[in-house]
């Protein structure tokens, strides 16, 4: 047999080798050769992008929408040019992702590029779990910030409550008995909130707020009450209009917003003047917004994107951790929704929540 004959025999065998490497592979793979060609597909791939047979030795950029990956052709380029790997996670325009891998192929002849193998492994479900990890952590962290903010203040009242029961006399029972009532109220206040934050009797629910159908009107009357006597304390005055009533939320996490809120709008006074809240609400398709409006001390408009970030204080004068609108942004933000504020140094701020309905 004669040695040309022997080659091209062996060329035939690997033809027919890679050939049936191609047809019986389960991940989608492409040839593209140097002058950017789509020389050969696996059927996985075929199917995967809507490839046809009519499609081999056409210009790879004809076709790039089929791929939908609009940098392919860069990337392509780029180990031709590199003669290295390229592995990236990449998400298609179908909102699939995919772990590709661009690999150079060379000619042992002249260790030269002279195209490319790309593989593609499909990914979604794997970044589909570590999102839900991601979210199932934030929302457990969330759930710890909230529940040491809203639990200060009914401790707090506990704490003032037994501080004068202490030099309470007996003399008065009355008075002795209102102050035990006062601290059995900020106790109860406590267990509530504990328990709806920390309710986890169904596995599959944990960490997660049940939604249901809410009067507002009834949240913020819960929150009224549980900020007595800071209201009382400060004189505040608290206004409200209902144009929206009603809405499908969690309502320990709608509970947490208008706290927040209404604590802030006392919290940051003016002292020239008694503090004003204005709770409205109204539908704006498809979301229902509430705005709480205070007459404080309002906030420069340069810090109106600062203000949400976790730990952050922008008066050290007034009490507080620097959570509570971070806490807010991020129970408005994972419901998709938004939130707004409007707000000017010395003429108070309007904070206004956007949450699907």
């Amino acid at each position: 047999m004669s040695t040309r004959k022997k080659h091209l025999e062996d060329l035939i065998e690997i033809n027919e080798e890679l050939e049936n490497y191609f047809r019986n592979t389960i991940i989608p793979q492409l040839f593209v050769d140097a002058n950017l060609l789509l020389r050969k597909f696996t059927p996985p791939a075929m199917k995967q992008f809507s490839l046809s047979p009519g499609d081999i030795g056409k210009y790879i950029g004809d076709i790039e929408d089929n791929f939908r990956y609009p940098h392919i052709i860069e990337n392509i380029e780029m180990v031709i040019a590199g003669h290295n790997i390229l592995e990236k996670e990449i998400q298609t325009t179908d909102r699939k992702w995919y772990q590709m891998n661009i690999i150079p192929y060379v000619v042992q002849k002249n260790s030269r590029t002279n195209g490319v193998i790309i593989t593609f492994v499909d990914i979604t479900s794997r970044i589909r779990d570590l999102k839900e990890q991601e979210k199932l952590i934030s929302d457990h962290e969330t759930l710890l910030d909230t529940l040491s903010h809203d639990v200060k203040t009914p401790l707090t009242s506990l704490v003032l409550s037994i501080e004068l029961l202490k030099s309470a006399s007996l003399e008065y029972p009355e008075e002795f008995q209102d102050l035990l009532k006062a601290a059995e109220a900020s106790v109860n206040k406590m267990k509530r909130i504990i328990f709806e934050l920390t309710d986890t009797r169904k596995d599959e629910h944990k960490y997660k707020a049940e939604e249901e159908l809410l009067n507002i009107e009834h949240i913020v009357e819960d929150v009224r009450l549980t900020l007595n006597d800071k209201i009382s304390e400060s004189g505040a005055i608290i206004k409200c209009e209902f144009n929206a009533s009603q809405m499908t939320f969690s309502r320990r996490k709608l509970r947490s917003i208008l706290f927040n809120l209404v604590t802030n709008g006392i919290k940051f006074r003016s002292p020239d003047r008694i503090p004003e809240i204005f709770i409205r609400t109204w539908n704006e398709d498809p979301f229902v917004v509430i705005s709480v409006n205070d007459n404080g001390i309002g906030i420069d408009e340069s810090n109106h994107e600062i203000i949400f970030s976790k730990y952050t204080r922008i008066e050290s004068q007034v009490e507080g951790s620097g959570i509570g609108l971070y806490l807010i942004k991020e129970i408005v933000t994972s419901a998709g929704g938004k939130i707004q504020v409007n707000s000017q140094v010395g003429k108070g701020s309007e904070f206004k929540v956007y949450l699907r309905s």
